[in-house]
This record gives C-alpha cells, structure tokens and sequence, in this order.
C-alpha cells in the first residue's frame, strides 16, 4: 500500500464566483459551495481515511466538515494550508488591480514565485509552509488516504513542488477550479499525480456554475 493524499479546493464563495482576488479574507461559502461540500462528502465517504487536515479558514472548514461529520473524523486545522496573502489585493478585481498597482501586477504575472503581490506573499513562501504540513502527514501515516483541503493558489503551488514544476508557474501550469479534487500517490518513485482537478462528483449543475 502507498500514501495517497488528496487535495480538495473549498466550494464556491462569492469572491470565487466574481473572480476577484481572495486570501487573507475569510468569506463563508455561498449555498452553493456547501453543497459541493456535500457532494464531495457523498462521494467519497466510503474510502477509508486516515485524516483529514484544512486551512483555518471559514470557507475551508465548511468545506471539509460534511465528511468529518459522517465519518466522526477530527479535523486538523494548519496554518500551512492557507491561501496567498494578496496584501492590497484582496478583496478587488484583476481589472482594477492591473489599474491601481499595474507595475507590481505584471511582474506577479512573470514570475509569483519571486514578485509577491503588493504587501502580500511570495509563492516560494507558500511552497515552503504548506510543504512541511505535507512532510507531517508522511511522517505520521506511511500508507492510507489523507485530505487536505485548501485554496486555488496554495494547492496548485503544492502540486508544483511535489511534481518538479517551477513554482513561478503555477498559475499557467494547472487549473483547480472550486470543489476540485487532485491526488497524489507517494510510491517507490516519490510523488505520482493520479488525478487533477476532478469535479465528477459535483454534477452538471454544480459544475456549470460560474466562477473560478
């Protein structure tokens, strides 16, 4: 047996669903984003989890609470697992970002791993906080399934890490839309990506939904 770790985006928020800058904000889902929650729960209750470890964010924690509930799992809450801090980003449109701090944005746009948005976070920061969560769940469970539920951002810059990806292109590397799942299988040969941002088990409706 392996280690697989599978990592689950929170459902749909408002800032998700208007495509505007979202990290150190703590929003709750919409009605919407609890029934991806739902759905994921449904889905995938019948896998035997070891844990299940989130963000210690609202939209994270609702995310991951179905399936704690059903299966009488604690959830573990990290730090790590949080999304990029925007700094004077949040909160605001791509649109008016590129308008009110146009430089700062284009050169996040080059290269995130080392041009942080405006008073916010690098992305090699990111790699660095949310990979030692990851080397805690290997060192206490050598085999089994282990969720993490986190951010657009933080996920896709995980992913990256444990794949060999540049950092600094995880935004053009990988997509990971809300409610999407991606596993990782940790075998003879280190990280194996099984899956990518699949949402099969929200259905065509939660699917169809706007937003990113």
């Amino acid at each position: 047996m392996s280690l697989n770790l599978y990592f689950l985006r929170h459902g749909q928020t408002t800032f998700s669903k208007a495509d505007a800058f979202c990290g150190s904000l703590d929003p709750e889902l919409t009605p919407d984003g609890t029934r991806m929650a739902e759905a994921f729960a449904q889905s995938y209750r019948a896998l035997p989890w070891e844990a299940v470890y989130s963000s210690p964010m609202k939209r994270t924690i609702a995310t991951a609470s179905p399936l704690c509930t059903d299966l009488g799992l604690t959830l573990e809450l990290r730090d790590g697992l949080k999304e990029i801090n925007y700094g004077r980003w949040e909160g605001q449109s791509k649109e008016l970002v590129e308008q009110q701090f146009h430089d700062a944005y284009l050169r996040w746009l080059a290269d995130p791993a080392w041009y942080a948005p405006t008073d916010g976070e690098l992305a090699v920061g990111i790699a660095s906080r949310a990979l030692t969560v990851v080397e805690e769940i290997k060192h206490r469970y050598a085999t089994g399934n282990v969720l993490l539920v986190s951010h657009k951002a933080t996920i896709r810059i995980l992913l990256c890490s444990l794949l060999g990806i540049d950092v600094g292109r995880f935004r053009y590397r990988l997509a990971m839309p809300v409610g999407a799942v991606s596993i990782i299988e940790f075998g003879t040969h280190g990280p194996l990506l099984k899956v990518l941002a699949d949402r099969a088990h929200l259905g065509d409706e939660l699917r169809a939904l706007p937003g990113t």
